[in-house]
């Protein structure tokens, strides 16, 4: 985790980008799947640079837990290097999305 992380209310909110061999695996399905079950909001999406960047906020633990799942991803994925950007969490709870 990253030493600047922000919390209100016991949540936490990150952009996260995946670096790897993680497009045309399933990972943003993988990812989505993931996130519900875990009661977080945001999105996930490729990127025309080949990695997978998410947006994923709500309670801090379940974020924490989801961020662990994302450094190795689905089984066919390969997962080289996560990038972490904290940002305020907005208490948004419209689910989690694929997006593009």
């Amino acid at each position: 985790m990253c030493g600047r992380t922000v919390r209100i209310d016991g949540r936490a909110r990150y952009r996260v980008t995946i670096r790897g061999r993680v497009q045309g695996v399933s990972f943003r399905y993988y990812a989505r799947q993931r996130a519900t079950a875990l009661g977080l909001s945001g999105w996930v999406r490729n990127r025309p640079d080949g990695t997978v960047e998410a947006v994923v906020e709500g309670d801090d633990e379940a974020v924490r837990r989801f961020l662990s799942w994302a450094r190795s991803g689905p089984s066919l994925a390969e997962v080289t290097g996560v990038d972490l950007e904290p940002e305020e969490p907005r208490n948004e709870d419209s689910g989690f999305v694929i997006r593009g």
